[in-house]
């Protein structure tokens, strides 16, 4: 199984904190098993299990396990890079998309598990076990295999690659199958057990755990995807690449979570593991069975959790809620903009529940239908204000992204307050379709200074307007944001709206909370 991308996330990136990277744990490729400690477990029946302990839970709820093979037809293509101009700043060459290399045609071929549902053969799995790289992309042909050796060829209902969801059918009745249960009842210690296929070999495994976390969020999962939901349990039950889409399952035998993911520099498990809410899980399952997609309304804004940065900027008396990054798209009809939210503003309550971070958020959100309405709480630099924002329906095609391009500039000023170099940006013919129109591009960083690290500046980025401190002002030349930087002193916080790229050759929007230094 392939890591998740590498490649750099600008602007809204949000540094995970595990030492390895986060890998979706399905068997995309072939393994080579190795050997493993032994790790005896304990046998001690935890409060709530049978008798038996996980025996009895494991000998009820493997049977509705099944092992999923998938096989997608790549197509070839000749691929023509594009002519770059030169004497590209650093990092302008992001904004550019590279044309077709050639390719041979070739099987792409993968394993991941998944679970039964009903006696009728729905079986909930995860989308990026169904799908191609681009989580799009369906594979030609999906077979299942069930525990007592029966092999089906399973049809695709729906799939969702906002939340990693997809639900298959296979012909039939009266298969086994596993109750769903209530994951917001489960709370941090509680005994676990993940069922699946690890490593394409092993099929059929259980693996014992707790529930090391709730409301988990890992920014860059699911990709480019600007919806995607990342609110997920994780668990220390082994997971390995081949368990996606298998259950995590509670000591009353009731599935809590859909597996997909594993955090580990090597690929394979490390401890730590993650899993699909089942409470959105359902809900995605009964609209692609019922309307063939999934019905969420959404806000229109592009958010991250707040750092001790943005909770400085908005006078927060600690570190907690959810940044208002940019609106998607930008435009009037934009729910959230038409109710009168802006950029840097912080998000504290959602219908009367903690928003503290973008899990909370969309755990609330998630649970509302296009048109209906949420009250939120929010803080715009220490003013307390609120809204009523009429939910939007998320558009089909939640992956598009904008295609652009970036030429050359001249000249560069160093600001040290700031710690980075700014620039001019490129003359307008030689500014790709959606490249900002105004700004300036920020062509370097000081190792080390006011605008290094996770969520700051970076080259290539091109500031576009300065939030606070207030009055917002629309940045033009470096000479305008000199006006602004100084009036201010060494401490003091600028809030910048940047567009950055977003690792596809197109532009997105962030807000950069930076601490001036001298």
């Amino acid at each position: 199984m392939p890591p998740i991308s590498s490649r750099v996330r600008w602007g809204t990136a949000v540094a995970i904190a595990f030492v390895g990277g986060v890998l979706l744990a399905s068997g995309k490729g072939w393994t080579r098993l190795g050997f493993a400690q032994d790790k005896s477990l304990v046998s001690i029946a935890p409060p709530g299990a049978p008798a038996e302990g996980f025996a009895a839970i494991a000998d009820k709820a493997t049977p509705a396990v099944v092992s999923i093979q998938v096989d997608l037809k790549t197509k070839p293509s000749v691929r023509i890079r594009q002519n770059i101009p030169q004497g590209l700043p650093p990092g302008m060459e992001q904004f550019f998309n590279f044309g077709p290399q050639p390719q041979r045609p070739s099987v792409q071929e993968a394993s991941g598990s998944g679970f039964i549902v009903t006696k009728d053969g729905y079986i909930l799995t995860n989308n990026h076990v169904i799908t191609g790289m681009d989580h799009t992309t369906v594979a030609d042909k999906i077979t299942v295999k069930l525990m007592d050796g029966r092999v089906f060829e399973a049809k695709v209902i729906g799939h969702d690659p906002s939340t990693d969801v997809a639900v298959l059918k296979i012909d039939g009745n009266n298969f086994p199958t596993i109750p769903l249960g209530d994951d917001t009842r489960e709370q941090v210690g509680n005994w676990v057990l993940a069922i699946g296929n690890p490593l394409g070999v092993l099929d059929f495994t259980v693996t014992a755990g707790i529930v090391s976390a709730k409301n988990r969020s890992l920014p860059g999962l699911l990709g480019n995807d600007k919806y995607a939901i990342s609110d997920l349990i994780q668990t220390d039950a082994a997971i390995n690449p081949g368990n996606s889409g298998g259950p995590l399952i509670n000591t009353s035998g009731q599935v809590i979570g859909i597996n997909n993911a594993i955090a580990s520099e090597t690929g394979y498990y490390a401890g730590y593991g993650f899993a699909v809410p089942i409470t959105l899980a359902k809900k995605v399952m009964d609209d692609l069975i019922a309307h063939g997609h999934v019905r969420f309304g959404i806000l229109g804004v592009a958010i991250s959790d707040v750092d001790a940065d943005a909770a400085a900027v908005a006078k927060l008396d600690h570190v907690y809620g959810v940044l208002v990054q940019g609106f998607n798209p930008d435009n009037s009809d934009n729910p959230a903009r038409k109710a009168g939210l802006q950029e840097g503003d912080v998000i504290i309550s959602a219908d009367g529940q903690p928003a503290d971070r973008v899990s909370s958020l969309q755990r609330v959100i998630r649970n509302h239908a296009p048109g209906e309405t949420v009250h939120l709480e929010f803080v715009r630099y220490g003013k307390k204000m609120s809204a009523d924002v009429k939910l939007a329906p998320k558009p089909s095609d939640s992956t598009a992204a904008v295609a652009s391009a970036a030429g050359p500039s001249s000249g560069g000023v160093v600001r040290s307050k700031l710690g980075a170099t700014l620039a001019p940006l490129p003359p307008a013919d030689q500014r790709p379709k959606g490249f900002p129109s105004h700004g300036v591009l920020v062509t370097d960083v000081v190792s080390l200074g006011p605008s290094y690290g996770p969520g700051k500046l970076s080259p290539g980025m091109v500031i576009t307007e300065v939030l606070y401190p207030t009055p917002r002002k629309s940045i033009n030349s470096v000479a305008d944001l000199n006006v602004v930087l100084d009036k201010m002193k060494a401490g003091d916080y600028i809030s910048l709206n940047v567009a950055a790229p977003d690792g596809q050759g197109g532009a997105a929007n962030s807000v950069v909370n930076i601490r001036l230094g001298q």
